[in-house]
């Protein structure tokens, strides 16, 4: 309920369509939900989650379809405490020791190993097995992106559509860290000098689907969030999330219609007044996209609705990555020695992002593997596995004929797993799902197949990232706008959105009253639940 009936009585009757039911959508509808307002979810799967869900398939094996873990779950527990939930009453989150293990491939096989941990005495000395002298610098590392993530926490926190945001005071505190001319790995090179320790507090910049040794500097952040608070594991898999959000946003009087696809917006004048689904206008007082960001404006919002983001803007957007997808069903169990979370860096790692950057299909790559199965017995029957296989590669703009090229490259992946110890599974294989660029853009909607959105260049960020509130009445919410890609940092953004549009529905004391405040309270080290 909200603290003062002020705030509901301006909000009663106000009528809110949320366009896409992925962790954006679901996180705004629960906030707008408290504040009083009648949300209308629509969403085109038979499922919410987007790509945040978990998937069933023939055999029982049970798959995340996207995103496999949850980092930073503070955000996410906050949104619930707004609406007088507990998150942990809803979904169960797993902290992963070791968080993941990276296996740092040699001429011969897999030359150096690290099973990383959030414990810093333990984690130093995995990096002295490798890099003596480096070992000494974790602490350093660890201090100096504490006080970076202080400063700037407040503002990836706050709204970026109005230039002169580019100017607020949080943004003028942060600037001294900002340090525009240094990449995550030049910066990393300050406290690392082996190169296989600064990937392992860099490759967390292919969560944004860019290059440790382009993406700028700040993003040293997300490495240190991890170490510091956490890795966690849903167990049900992450699309258990999604549908606890989904059953108490239903509870909050939010009314998800699945399988129902939005044409397009609705204007009065500039102002953005509802949607058509199936035919129909349902009327709105305003609309909240949540979609992958290039795909789903312009088959939404006539181009003459956007001139900050025309047609051809859009097509010359810098774009992340993709990624080639296995998702394997196997009969029998894993090695001991594979973990939930395995990165497997390839021999010559710059190298391989240098042919992504590029748009060159790389014929050693890195690659990710999650065995869902080493902490959630429920993610595969009885003597089974459930595989979850992740190579970056090309977005589609590469012009890569994956009709041709998919078969070779699975072949390619497969021997590649060997080197984690998997050589045997081809036989075992009971079920297989391939996705690869041209399925993200066709399946899922991806634009070019760029699975992590519009890249987290400088320009590309900020006020230069696609605004929160898109025009009058219209906003959006999800990894193309600001803050940017990733769970925390979409929920982040949903906060931004929510409080927005509440602002311009019922002014800033309502959005105050409705639990959305402008800059939410940093979470201490080690708050996070």
């Amino acid at each position: 309920m909200l603290q003062s009936r002020e705030g509901l009585r301006a909000l009663t009757g106000r009528r809110v369509a949320v366009v896409g039911a992925g962790p954006g959508g679901l996180a705004s509808a629960l906030l707008l939900a408290r504040a009083g307002v009648h949300v209308t979810l629509f969403e085109r799967d038979a499922q919410v989650g987007g790509r945040t869900k978990t998937v069933e398939a023939p055999g029982g094996y049970r798959f995340d379809i996207g995103p496999t873990f949850f980092l930073y779950p503070q955000i996410l527990a906050d949104i619930f405490t707004s609406c007088g939930e507990r998150l942990e009453d809803h979904v169960r989150l797993e902290r992963l020791d070791p968080q993941y293990h990276l296996a740092f491939e040699g001429e011969d096989g897999v030359a150096a190993e690290i099973r990383a941990t959030g414990d810093v005495a333990r984690l130093a000395a995995e990096i002295a097995r490798i890099a003596p002298d480096d070992a000494k610098n974790v602490e350093a590392f660890f201090a100096e992106n504490r006080t970076k993530l202080r400063f700037f926490k407040p503002v990836l926190e706050q709204a970026f559509h109005r230039f002169s945001s580019m100017a607020s005071p949080g943004m003028l505190r942060a600037l001294p860290y900002l340090h525009p001319g240094r990449s995550v790995d030049r910066d990393l090179k300050r406290h690392f000098a082996d190169p296989r320790v600064r990937l392992a507090f860099s490759f967390q910049t292919k969560y944004l689907g860019m290059s440790p040794f382009r993406c700028p500097s700040l993003f040293t952040i997300l490495s240190f969030l991890e170490y510091e608070h956490g890795v966690y594991h849903p167990v049900g898999g992450c699309g258990a999330v999604s549908e606890a959000m989904a059953g108490l946003a239903r509870r909050m009087g939010v009314d998800v219609r699945l399988n129902t696809t939005v044409e397009r917006v609705t204007f009065a004048g500039k102002r953005a007044s509802g949607v058509v689904v199936d035919g129909e206008t349902f009327n709105a007082d305003a609309v909240m996209i949540n979609g992958d960001f290039a795909k789903v404006v312009q088959a939404l919002v006539p181009e003459r609705r956007r001139p900050r983001w025309s047609d051809a803007k859009i097509r010359d957007a810098r774009l992340s990555c993709s990624t080639f997808m296995l998702y394997l069903g196997i009969e029998g169990r894993m090695p001991e020695s594979l973990g939930h979370h395995t990165i497997l860096l390839s021999r010559e790692y710059e190298r391989n992002i240098r042919e992504i950057t590029e748009g060159t299909l790389p014929m050693q790559p890195s690659l990710y593997v999650q065995h869902a199965g080493y902490t959630d017995g429920g993610m595969a029957p009885p003597g089974h596995t459930a595989l979850y296989v992740l190579v970056p590669v090309p977005n589609l703009k590469s012009g890569i004929d994956w009709a041709a090229t998919r078969a070779s490259y699975r072949a390619l992946v497969l021997e590649r797993l060997k080197l984690l110890g998997l050589g045997d599974i081809e036989a075992r294989i009971r079920y297989e799902r391939i996705v690869d660029p041209t399925q993200w853009e066709g399946d899922f909607a991806v634009h070019e197949g760029a699975t992590f959105n519009l890249a987290h260049d400088l320009l590309q960020m900020l006020w230069f990232r696609p605004h929160n509130r898109f025009g009058p009445g219209l906003y959006l919410v999800g990894g193309g706008t600001h803050p940017g890609s990733g769970l925390p940092v979409i929920y982040e953004g949903a906060r931004i959105s929510a409080r927005l549009l509440i602002e311009e529905l019922a002014g800033a004391r309502a959005a105050a009253q409705a639990g959305i405040p402008e800059t939410a309270p940093l979470a201490a080290p080690g708050e996070a639940s």
